[in-house]
């Protein structure tokens, strides 16, 4: 909302005769005092108080007004939709219209952006913590469920090779997005590492755990496994083994690791 100028012999004469022009009460505005009523002696050549009154936006009113700017300036014309949860302490922005994607950016990065910039002009109107979630073309949810399929395969290879997996940087809510993927993990852990904004996390396996892959075509209480045209089966030790399973498997595994590098 704009401010608004009013002038009386006092302060507080001032601010009443704003809450009359503009039909309120004084929890719903907001006012600066201009300058300060002043009398010399005997009351000669005194001056008025001048203040200025706005109302109070709401936290919603504050994000739409920023983000009108915001768009003006980037000669974009995009629909606001904001809605507040008390009981929450959060905001949401739902954002639409033509050529989103400008909006989202390479990974998120510059909705992460206008999302933080919301929050800070929010909060700047606020005594306690808002919390600012700012989305558009389910931008969120989408992005969400592409990080937990990355999450769980990245864990099936961690389970594989035995080796820690590195991802890529990501912000904090990305983040906390692969770590609780895979809380509940049996075989697998997560930990960041790094300084923001480079920070990553990292996919190891738990000290100790058996995933069962390393059993696979080894010899089992000293008697070795045999290929014929059934299968695999223990030797008795009357016949010669056709192929040793670990040499089939060690193949395998070649092939597979060239697929996998293709």
């Amino acid at each position: 909302m704009e401010w608004r100028e009013f002038t009386a012999k006092t302060v507080d004469e001032a601010l009443t005769s704003a809450l009359l022009d503009m039909e309120t009460t004084s929890e719903k505005v907001e006012y600066e005092v201009v300058e300060r009523e002043s009398s010399k002696l005997l009351g000669l050549f005194s001056k008025p108080a001048i203040i200025r009154v706005r109302l109070k936006m709401s936290f919603e009113d504050c994000a739409i007004d920023f983000l009108n700017k915001v768009f003006k300036a980037m000669n974009m014309d995009v629909n606001i939709d904001a809605s507040y949860d008390e009981e929450e302490k959060v905001l949401s922005v739902d954002l639409s219209g033509e050529e989103m994607g400008i909006l989202i950016g390479k990974r998120g990065n510059t909705l992460d952006s206008l999302q933080y910039l919301v929050s800070l002009v929010v909060n700047a109107h606020s005594d306690t913590y808002v919390r600012v979630k700012l989305d558009t073309e389910n931008y969120r949810e989408r992005r969400k469920e592409t990080l937990e399929n990355l999450a769980n395969n990245l864990a099936h290879k961690v389970k594989k090779v035995h080796k820690p997996i590195f991802l890529e940087p990501m912000n904090p809510y990305e983040r906390r997005i692969i770590h609780s993927a895979l809380q509940k993990d049996k075989f697998v852990e997560t930990h960041s590492e790094g300084e923001e904004p480079y920070r990553k996390v990292v996919i190891t396996l738990k000290p100790g755990v058996d995933t069962g892959y390393e059993r696979r075509g080894k010899y089992s209480k000293g008697r070795p496994y045999h290929k014929n045209k059934g299968g695999y089966r223990k030797s008795n030790g009357h016949h010669n083994p056709y192929k040793s399973l670990n040499e089939d498997l060690g193949k395998d595994s070649e092939v597979k690791e060239k697929d996998e590098l293709a």
